[in-house]
């Protein structure tokens, strides 16, 4: 059975200006939910953030892979969801050729790629458990396009808003971004005046509050 329903606009040219500075790691301190964890940069250097269009397909069969760039719009973060498949490649050249072609923000896999070489000189941004010659085939299987998907543990849904840089990826629920981004852009601001009190001799520690925690074990 192959599904194709609607895109999902969640995520605004706004809201995509209110997340243009922050780190996932900023948001690393402030909660646990949303981060997918098992994956990593195929293209260190790389950041985006965009609407997540999804794709889920059974381990072997990327038809859904090839029609989900019928579906997406610029800017767009392709997210793909392989049932548990962590040893085949679902990417490779001709997909990150279409995926630029698109001008989509960048892709995140729960699986493999492959023709890393050919990735790096495409060079869109692309996260993945691994890189492998093993790879999916056009099958006639089944393929889902915009339904919510698990990527490591973490839901993914179509509209969702997905942040990658070099430290890892994040996945933010439409109506959460511009909180989260408020208190993520204050942490980051305030980090500056922090360096300042370094460079004029203070101890991180004492600065942090840390200190007084081995304050209260020596008493």
């Amino acid at each position: 059975m192959f599904t194709l329903n609607p895109r999902v606009s969640g995520i605004t040219p706004a809201l995509l200006k209110e997340v243009a500075e922050v780190c996932p790691s900023t948001l690393g301190h402030m909660t646990d939910f949303g981060f997918i964890k098992s994956l990593s940069s195929i293209l260190p250097g790389k950041r985006f953030a965009g609407n997540a269009v999804t794709v889920r397909i059974p381990h072997m069969d990327s038809c859904a892979v090839h029609k989900v760039f019928d579906t997406v719009q610029p800017g767009d973060v392709v997210c793909v969801d392989m049932s548990g498949d962590i040893d085949r490649a679902c990417w490779g050249e001709l997909v990150s050729y279409m995926a630029r072609a698109s001008n989509i923000a960048g892709a995140v896999i729960d699986g493999c790629v492959t023709d890393l070489r050919a990735l790096r000189e495409i060079g869109v941004p692309l996260y993945a458990r691994d890189v492998s010659p093993l790879t999916t085939r056009i099958l006639g299987i089944e393929g889902a396009i915009n339904v919510p998907i698990s990527i490591c543990g973490v839901t993914v849904n179509p509209g969702d808003l997905i942040l990658a840089d070099d430290d890892g990826v994040m996945v933010i629920p439409p109506e959460q971004v511009s909180g989260w981004a408020e208190r993520a852009l204050k942490a980051q601001h305030a980090e500056i005046a922090i360096k300042q009190r370094i460079d004029n001799g203070e101890s991180l520690a004492a600065i942090s509050g840390a200190t007084r925690f081995f304050d209260q074990e020596s008493r």
